[in-house]
């Protein structure tokens, strides 16, 4: 029957079609608030919102960071509002792995080394003492290959080099082992989450495991040769929790950091604020059985109000962004914590905590900064502490470095802007401090720093700062804290109030003997001179590349996750479309 007879018989009979959700309605409704106009300091615009594909839009409303603020949406509701704020279509590609290598793979020898999981080591240095090229041949540094990531605006997750293969997350969830030489891709594992954990290389059960988390909190372990699942697990059933640091493994064991986004969930005025609890849980690496778990805040959130009158609780917060710190010489393990979300101040938020390994008992907290009380709502006036704090988190991972005359020290940077040396063996004890920018919610020491036998060296975000250019980048005594030299932000050659306009140096740092590697906002890749700060070498990756797998690639603003030298090569992420940085899609490889 034609059409145009068919649809009044149906409409005669009393059948009608529900009309298609509106995108624009619904996102007026329950997204812009938050989004458009000048939205606050950690949350994306509208605009870069945009830049995204309908997939991550949907993820971030029903697996993310806006899962509280999709309550009740149907599944073609949340496609609509992704549908209208990027102005695509839902792709109906098929997930062929793309630039698969042609040769049959050497067997697999993680005995060969690289750089395993965050820091390297157990300690986090982000030091590489045999990167297989010397400060000298930095200046000469040259793009090998370059791999894109289909989907992908946010570049977050640490790329691990072990026995040869890149072992890399991303966004879309797809966590891809990769050869470190050309970039061609051996296998591709679907987390069904993003994962923007750096991939942690350990032997149990007799193979290469290779373990990362999502940010549905879910651990999961594969084999590293072949990309075939092992297991996977939950360790934590709060809504907003995931997980951001990358796990440690250690003697058999495999050590979970768990962080949340309920800061962001506590935007909406109807949410009962807050529950969350950090946590570090223990796990059998080769069944994935939980041995212990413990929690940041030992006591459980409470009603702030017996009578019921408010929907509050409290205790909550002090999530664990970083990758824990392993000591193998006392069998403790190191957690740095970020902020507590309610009134009820506590004293292991802003804190470098010590846990034994064996049980997980939680030994003693050093915090620096008390009653630092925040969430996002209380630029919104909604589920804000009384007396909110400054949003000084700790985001790096503790450093463990050896001193002469047998001491040591832990060196963390923090968002205040402080670098802090504290005494592991004696419960934290500060050490020293030096202030190296001036802090804030986007401010300070971001994502991590890097030691080397005789300095810590740390970069600067300072991404809102209203005065002055953001970044630079510091060398300090690891014994005393004595600045020894720091490096002013280069200028900008760029159109000032353009997206990634912006000098800050937010992302983790790394280093090599001689030569220490740092991004920029603005999309430079530079290595400086470990001794005098000087730059050797600048490459800027806000521009397009041919790529190994063929998919189209771009680079854009470097943070959070840092670079990773192994084998003569250096690793790094390049696009960061937040907070006004630069979309991109791509991991650079650069070699001699």
């Amino acid at each position: 029957m034609p059409p145009r007879i068919f649809l009044p018989v149906c409409l005669l009979a009393g059948i009608s079609f529900a009309a298609p959700p509106d995108g624009a309605a619904l996102y007026k409704q329950r997204c812009a608030t938050c989004h458009d106009g000048a939205p606050q300091a950690r949350m994306p615009s509208r605009s870069e919102l945009a830049a995204r594909t309908p997939e991550a839009i949907y993820k971030a409303m029903f697996e993310g960071a806006m899962v509280p603020q999709s309550a009740g949406l149907s599944a073609e509701e949340g496609r609509a509002i992704a549908r209208y704020l990027t102005a695509k279509e839902f792709s109906s590609a098929g997930t062929a792995l793309a630039g698969q290598c042609t040769a049959a793979p050497a067997p697999f020898r993680p005995e060969a080394g690289g750089w395993n999981g965050w820091g390297n080591d157990l300690a986090n240095t982000r030091f590489q003492p045999a990167p297989g090229l010397t400060a000298a041949d930095v200046p000469h540094l040259k793009l090998k290959w370059a791999f894109a990531f289909p989907g992908d605006t946010v570049r977050s997750a640490q790329p691990a080099v072990v026995g040869g293969r890149v072992f890399v997350g991303s966004a879309s969830g797809a966590v891809y082992s990769l050869d470190a030489a050309t970039g061609c891709a051996y296998w591709k594992y679907d987390a069904g989450a993003q994962v923007r954990t750096a991939v942690s290389i350990g032997m149990a059960g007799g193979k290469a495991v290779a373990y990362f988390g999502d940010i549905r909190s879910t651990v999961h372990a594969v084999d590293a040769a072949t990309g075939a699942p092992l297991w996977k697990v939950k360790v934590e059933d709060h809504p907003a929790s995931r997980i951001t640091g990358a796990p440690a493994f250690y003697d058999g064991r495999l050590y979970v950091p768990v962080s949340s986004i309920e800061e962001a969930s506590a935007m909406l005025p109807t949410y009962a604020c807050c529950r969350f609890r950090g946590s570090i849980v223990a796990l059998d690496g080769s069944t994935g059985r939980q041995i212990w778990k413990s929690y940041t805040i030992p006591d459980e959130p409470r009603p702030l109000d017996p009578a019921g009158q408010t929907k509050g609780f409290g205790p909550a917060g002090a999530a664990v962004w970083s990758a824990p710190t392993i000591d193998t010489k006392k069998n403790v393990l190191y957690a740095a914590t970020g902020n507590s979300y309610t009134g009820v101040s506590i004293p292991t938020s802003d804190a470098i905590l010590a846990f034994d390994l064996a049980s997980g008992k939680l030994l003693w907290s050093a915090q620096v900064q008390a009653k630092d009380n925040f969430t996002m709502g209380c630029a919104r006036g909604a589920n804000c502490p009384a007396e909110p704090g400054p949003d000084y988190d700790f985001g790096t991972s503790p450093i463990l470095r050896d001193l002469p005359g047998g001491r040591r020290v832990l060196v963390c940077g923090q968002k205040s802007g402080i670098l802090w040396g504290l005494d592991p063996d004696d419960k934290g004890k500060v050490l020293w401090q030096v202030r190296l920018g001036q802090g804030g919610g986007l401010g300070g020491i971001e994502w991590g720093g890097a030691a080397d036998t005789e300095y810590a060296f740390a970069a600067v975000s300072d991404l809102m700062v209203r005065q002055g250019r953001p970044g630079g980048i510091h060398a300090v005594d690891l014994r005393t804290g004595r600045k020894i030299w720091s490096t002013p932000p280069p200028e900008l050659h760029c159109t000032p109030g353009a997206k990634g306009c912006n000098s800050a140096q937010s992302a983790a740092i790394s280093a090599i003997p001689g030569a220490v590697f740092s991004g920029s906002i603005d999309g430079h890749f530079r290595a400086f001179s470990a001794k005098t700060g000087a730059i050797l070498w600048d490459f800027d990756t806000a521009r397009d590349f041919q790529t190994a797998n063929g998919v189209p690639g771009k680079g854009g603003s470097l943070d959070s996750a840092g670079p990773v030298i192994a084998g003569g090569i250096v690793f790094t992420n390049s696009g960061y479309g937040m907070w006004q940085g630069m979309p991109g899609n791509v991991l650079l490889a650069f070699g001699k």
